[in-house]
């Protein structure tokens, strides 16, 4: 599959559009992206077994052909949810094995550029709807309604916060992801205390 090159701001929603079509047709196996260029883009990952790896690719193709699904949607049927949750459960899989292969094709796509490299910098909220924020964390407190008299009712938001760096050329072609940080809150202290240190 070769490569293309596509101006963002020349090319109308529906040419966008016609173009991710065309580019799911042309993949292997109905959609989904093609295997070989998956293995280079992953192949610093270095993980405890050769199987890891392997469910780790197939994982990938089957999350990027169902963009913004559940596991459970993504993966299709019960046997490749199951391989999933065991893949993600594995005391010997975590998130430095899983990013090392992306950050590494990253740094190569990085120094074969000629000219200034941008690294642009966003914070993220992973939000989920917990009875209990223990096993998550905090992310912060929200208003959701009132009492009768006239008190506001507020709930705690649980979740994960994400702060990453993504590399771009100046004409605003993306190379990857250079850094990730997660972390999460035991309790949100309110945006006053966070005036003298981070919370």
């Amino acid at each position: 599959m070769g490569i293309r090159v596509y101006n963002a701001a020349k090319m109308p929603k529906q040419k966008w559009l016609e173009v991710f079509r065309q580019a799911a047709a042309e993949a292997s196996d109905g959609g989904l992206p093609d295997a070989r260029w998956l293995e280079e883009e992953l192949s610093g990952s270095a993980f405890a077994d050769q199987r890891l790896g392997k469910r780790f690719c197939r994982l990938c193709r089957q999350l990027a052909a169902q963009l913004g699904q559940s596991i459970l949607l993504a993966c299709q049927d019960w046997a490749n949810v199951k391989a999933a949750y065991r893949f993600l459960c594995n005391p010997r899989v975590d998130k430095d094995t899983i990013l090392a292969g992306h950050f590494a094709s990253t740094r190569e796509r990085a120094h074969s550029t000629a000219g200034a490299i941008l690294v642009l910098h966003d914070t993220t909220q992973f939000t989920y709807a917990r009875e209990s924020t223990r096993p998550i964390g905090v992310l912060h407190r929200s208003c959701a309604g009132y009492e009768k008299d006239g008190r506001p009712r507020l709930h705690t938001v649980c979740g994960v916060l994400m702060h990453s760096s993504l590399a771009l050329t100046t004409e605003g072609l993306p190379l990857g992801l250079a850094a990730i940080k997660l972390w999460t809150r035991r309790a949100f202290k309110g945006t006053n205390a966070l005036k003298a240190k981070v919370n």
